[in-house]
């Protein structure tokens, strides 16, 4: 059994996210700060809400030090939606709010053109799945996720990209950097499908 920080930061979907990972054998530890990093085979950040109330939480609460601390040291991360986009620097959804800035890019709105409503909310499809978040699919092909917002990273570095997902515009809707992986849907409210994502994240953790 993997034990999972799972770091809250006020986010509403606190419980889902336990539920799911539990859901599928892991330990999971509430980190309000630190100290559960130190039993940790992974931290998992979930993410609803603004960039700037999640990066102005994690400065309050001290634990913004400690997460760039354990993503520079090669451990493994799964940040979902807000926790996906708090990897880089800043976002055009709060001006000035300081992000991780680990991963090079930045955050920007959906253009709303083409009729489509902003935010994008529901279930959509991916394409160009790869790496270890998504080799416990049963049918990749014919998956879908779902989406609920309104702004998205774009990565400055595409090779760590490991889908895609279109809506008025393709975006980078998961990456895989080395144990760093994170998604932009919400695998927690994706059922069956995200859960073998989920699975896919666990089972990562078990290889050398």
């Amino acid at each position: 059994m993997r034990t999972i920080a799972l770091v809250d930061y006020g986010s509403g979907n606190l419980r889902s996210v336990a539920k799911a990972l539990e859901a599928r054998g892991a330990r999971v530890v509430r980190a309000v700060d630190s100290a559960p990093f130190d039993e940790a085979d992974a931290v998992v950040v979930p993410g609803v809400g603004s960039f700037g109330d999640c990066a102005r939480h994690l400065m309050e609460t001290g634990l913004r030090g400690p997460l760039l601390e354990w993503l520079r040291s090669g451990k493994p991360y799964l940040g979902i939606c807000l926790g996906y986009q708090l990897l880089f620097a800043s976002s055009e959804e709060s001006p000035g709010a300081q992000g991780l800035g680990f991963l090079p890019g930045r955050v920007t709105r959906f253009p709303e053109t083409g009729g489509l409503k902003v935010p994008h909310m529901g279930w959509n499809t991916l394409s160009q799945m790869r790496g270890p978040l998504y080799a416990r699919l049963p049918n990749p092909d014919s998956a879908a996720f779902y989406f609920v917002h309104s702004y998205y990273p774009e990565p400055a570095e595409t090779e760590i990209v490991s889908a895609h997902c279109e809506y008025g515009v393709s975006f980078a809707a998961s990456i895989s950097a080395g144990p760093v992986h994170a998604t932009q849907f919400h695998p927690e409210k994706s059922q069956s499908v995200g859960l073998a994502l989920i699975d896919g994240f666990l089972h990562a953790l078990h290889q050398p």
